[in-house]
């Protein structure tokens, strides 16, 4: 099989009639990409783990798409929305092909002058950026693709910061050369001003818009042309004449920003001495793998301009699995700081040093739950025997596969550097796995944000119940920021997510694969009752039941809290001397506080007030019958002092806020007219809201005078 895509790949032939079961199943004895050649595994110094990140719409699967044609991975380039029936390789669900983006991350790997590619396309909406997270967390190198007309945009900047948060040395494609408007020297202005990057060309566009004719290299001096019906053959002549200046300027601007960052061409560059090509390619490489230097290079993927530079810079310039150092945590020992002590990994493919690996994903296949893992250390063979160490849990390896975008492929064994799969583990993303259950290693974990949306969410069809619970487990447990929750209040389960896209996505999912259509909507607002001025109140309880009997009397007074505390309740003792024995404190606190769960006006709970008790005798045997005067004389306290049913305040804090209404008094029908109606921010925070309002914030005050009553 490697003889037979020699033989046809220089040739890039659109092989129609070719079976597609001919190149996508491997061949008994012909092994992986990561291990092609002389049948012995590739050196670690050839193999790079990259991600393609960048802004929604910036061209990353279809770049994706040429790297696997231009590399010999595919035969035959499709569009991304899919108008030819076909679609992109890399996006193989059926709504990434009909909505044009990408929804979750893909991997592959391929060859390029004998060096092994591993490749994560990753999405660029915001709604799915964890799907970037952990995709960069376990990537040694990434290509931030930009726009030639957007520039750097809100997701660009995100990404920068995923990057930098997992220290990983990033090669810049400005892409889209051949749109109108496009400007590549503004987008390399707004990367030095917005992103903060030390970034200069290594290459120069020939034409733009319409007219990209090719590509000028500054590091080798010579334009680069890109002949043939799909830019396969790449052609090098002398820069035009019409260039030349500006590429000495660019060059001269090119050593400048890296002598800045690299002591040796710092050097060369303070004894005005020109450097050598290699001298300069060495350099670029040393201030790219210590990030202090960005290389810049463009094209358009769409019209096949850029892609097989791109590819010799990757090779240049973005790090093997040697040149990172990654880290686990010793459970068993810690730091002077009383942290976990860090031990780093070894790189060497030869097996020697334990199996550590770290699940970054899951995923739910044909054949039950599909873990995409990366191997950190040592090597794994099927058959063998790991276990979690988060849990303890021993796992035996039945099968083994590496993926191309949905396709999976069987391996023997994978080695320290590879990106590979597992079938049927029973772990959650994030988990480390090794050889040897005395090891107590755990990898860095993931950085998952935190929801920002939420909506209400049920089966349309009370027979696809089932279904509903399948779905929600699944998609859970695949997308940690995908939570369901069941809102006590409301009755209603809610679905909180990233955007009302990624929510809207998963709705579709259920029923696409579930056959579970459901119902989204605003979720219900948790209204609460509360005072708009101060009232008093004095009951009395009196039961004979035989014997002494029993007696209380409650005096004082209920109070609002002022507006900045709406959302709160408070119960301090102040009580002073005998009369009351402090045993009977927590009852009658109780009884406040019970009394405030259920409303007098809408049978909402009360907040946002005060009891302050004036005079309170208590008589008796049991503690119980401290409840009633609290409870009863609240209540009474209450019908008089103007309560008003408001509607949750949109404010991030803990328990649900109830904004106030001064100078109104609000009738029974008033929520009913209210019920449900939020917007804008409001709709974006109410889960924040709800997520403390299980157990609101209670402070005990209570201030008595005491003395003898009848």
């Amino acid at each position: 099989m490697g003889v037979f895509w020699k033989t046809i790949a220089p040739c890039r032939l659109r092989l129609k009639n070719l079976p597609a079961t001919l190149w996508l199943r491997r061949p008994a004895g012909v092994r992986w990409a990561s291990q092609a050649g002389a049948g012995t595994p590739v050196p670690l110094e050839r193999i790079r783990n990259i991600g393609i990140s960048a802004h929604i719409d910036s061209g990353k699967t279809t770049l994706s798409e040429r790297i696997l044609f231009y590399t010999g991975r595919i035969t035959e380039m499709h569009e991304v929305r899919g108008k030819d029936n076909v679609g992109a390789v890399m996006d193989s669900m059926e709504l990434e092909r009909q909505r044009g983006i990408t929804i979750q991350s893909a991997a592959t790997y391929t060859m390029w002058k004998d060096y092994n590619i591993n490749i994560i396309d990753t999405p660029g909406h915001v709604d799915f950026t964890v799907e970037v997270e952990r995709a960069l967390r376990v990537l040694d190198g990434a290509v931030l693709v930009l726009c030639a007309v957007g520039g750097v945009q809100s997701q660009t900047l995100t990404v920068n910061r995923q990057m930098k948060r997992y220290s990983v040395p990033c090669l810049a494609f400005i892409n889209k050369l051949d749109r109108a408007g496009a400007n590549p020297h503004r987008v390399l202005k707004q990367m030095r001003s917005k992103m903060n990057h030390n970034a200069a060309f290594l290459q120069l566009p020939i034409g733009t818009e319409g007219n990209t004719d090719g590509l000028v290299d500054l590091v080798r001096n010579r334009a680069v042309y890109f002949d043939g019906a799909f830019g396969e053959t790449v052609r090098y002549e002398e820069v035009p004449p019409g260039l030349r200046a500006e590429a000495e300027d660019r060059r001269a601007e090119l050593i400048e920003h890296v002598a800045n960052v690299d002591d040796e061409l710092g050097m060369l560059f303070l004894e005005e001495r020109q450097p050598t090509e290699q001298q300069l390619l060495a350099a670029v490489r040393r201030a790219t793998l210590s990030r202090t230097f960005t290389p810049v290079m463009m094209g358009s993927a769409l019209r096949n301009r850029g892609v097989q530079p791109l590819l010799d810079g990757v090779l240049d310039f973005l790090p093997s699995p040697a040149e990172v150092d990654n880290f686990a945590l010793d459970q068993t020992r810690t730091s002077e700081e009383g942290e976990p002590l860090k031990v780093k990994m070894s790189p060497a493919r030869d097996g020697c040093s334990p199996f550590v690996s770290l699940a970054f994903k899951l995923e739910a296949g044909k054949f039950g739950q599909l873990t995409y893992l990366r191997c950190y250390q040592g090597r794994l063979a099927r058959g063998q025997t790991i276990y979690n160490t988060r849990n303890g849990k021993k796992v035996r390896v039945s099968r083994l596969v590496r993926l191309h975008s949905d396709q999976l492929e069987e391996v023997g064994e994978v080695l320290a550097g590879d990106i590979f799969a597992l079938f049927g583990v029973d772990c959650a993303s994030g988990d480390s796995f090794v050889s040897d259950n005395r090891l107590q290693l755990s990898m860095e974990s993931i950085f998952v944000p935190d929801p920002v949306i939420s909506m209400s969410i049920k089966p349309k069809h009370s027979k696809d119940v089932e279904n509903f619970g399948k779905a929600v487990n699944r998609f859970t447990r695949e997308d940690p920021t995908y939570k369901i929750m069941y809102d006590e209040e409301s009755k209603e389960t809610i679905a909180a997510g990233m955007g009302e896209l990624h929510l809207d996505i998963y709705a579709q999912r259920m029923e696409r694969e579930y056959k579970c259509p459901v119902v989204m909507g605003q979720p219900k607002v948790a209204f609460r009752e509360t005072l708009l001025e101060p009232c008093q109140f004095d009951y009395q309880h009196k039961k004979q039941s035989g014997g002494a009997g029993q007696y209380g009397r409650v005096v004082g007074l209920m109070e609002p809290l002022p507006a900045t505390e709406n959302t709160k309740l408070e119960f301090v003792d102040q009580t002073m001397g005998t009369n009351i024995p402090k045993q009977f404190v927590p009852a009658i606190k109780k009884g406040f506080l019970n009394m405030c769960e259920k409303g007098a006006l809408t049978g909402e709970g009360v907040r946002g007030a005060v009891p302050t008790a004036g005079r309170s005798q208590p008589r008796g045997r049991l503690q119980r019958d401290q409840l009633h005067p609290g409870r009863t004389g609240s209540c009474e306290g209450r019908v008089c002092c103007r309560p008003v049913a408001a509607a949750g305040a949109a404010h991030v804090g803990r328990g649900v806020g109830a904004g106030r209404v001064p100078g109104r008094r609000a009738g029974p029908a008033e929520p009913a007219r209210r019920r449900g109606a939020r917007t804008g921010r409001q709709r974006r925070l109410v889960h924040r809201v709800r997520r403390g309002a299980a157990e609101p914030d209670v402070r005990v005050r209570h201030r008595a005078a005491l003395g003898n009553s009848g």
